[in-house]
């Protein structure tokens, strides 16, 4: 697979891109990047939501390049999880409210677990703050429990903790392994310098 913007540019150096590469369920993978290798790119094809790309992605050994919009939508909601590089919230809504968006609709994740999350990612006391008006590191942390609210066999995550501290890495790539284990899932984690601090990950070049 390679994005087709590259055909004019020359092509990277990469374990990724024009390579053979299989993800697995149960395992974990820390794909680093320079800002322009195209990590975002890479996620979006895995989503579905850029196709601009020559050669081949599978799922299940499914060409994803034939599904319809409703073998996409099953995919995405018990499939694959995402938490992409620009978070997609609402910023409108609370930080409860935007995990509920999600959670209402999967009745996947018991209240008392999410109040657990909130409490160890230092955020329970912001939880009815409008989202628009905490701070980058908040914000990631919705994010990352909003993106745990469904059934997944992997969890995509696109810079998922560039702005937090060890100590908040540390507790939420805890939550994410310990939830991705719960559901015999595989994480894919991209990072151009703040990887998420996940123990016996493979680290992918991209």
């Amino acid at each position: 697979m390679l994005p087709r913007v590259f055909a004019s540019e020359g092509i990277p150096r990469s374990d990724v891109w024009q390579s053979s590469l299989c993800f697995l369920r149960g395992r974990r993978y820390l794909v680093e990047a320079a800002s322009g290798a195209g990590k975002s790119s890479m996620c979006a094809y895995i989503y579905g939501s850029r196709s601009d790309y020559e050669g081949s992605l599978t799922f299940d050994d499914a060409d994803v390049s034939k599904f319809s919009i409703d073998e996409w939508q099953s995919l995405r909601r018990r499939h694959i999880a995402y938490l992409p590089q620009e978070l997609s919230l609402f910023p409108e809504l609370t930080a409860m409210q935007n995990i509920e968006l999600k959670n209402v609709l999967t009745g996947h994740v018991e209240p008392g677990r999410i109040e657990e999350w909130l409490h160890l990612l230092g955020i329970d006391s912001r939880k009815d703050y409008p989202v628009g008006k905490m701070s980058v590191g908040q914000q990631q942390r919705v994010g990352i429990i909003r993106a745990l609210c469904q059934p997944f066999d992997f969890i995509l995550l696109d810079e998922p903790v560039s702005h937090l501290d060890s100590r908040n890495n540390l507790i939420a790539a805890r939550i994410i392994a310990e939830e991705a284990d719960r559901q015999g899932a595989g994480i894919i984690s991209t990072s151009v310098g703040n990887p998420l601090l996940l123990e016996d990950a493979l680290t992918l070049k991209l």
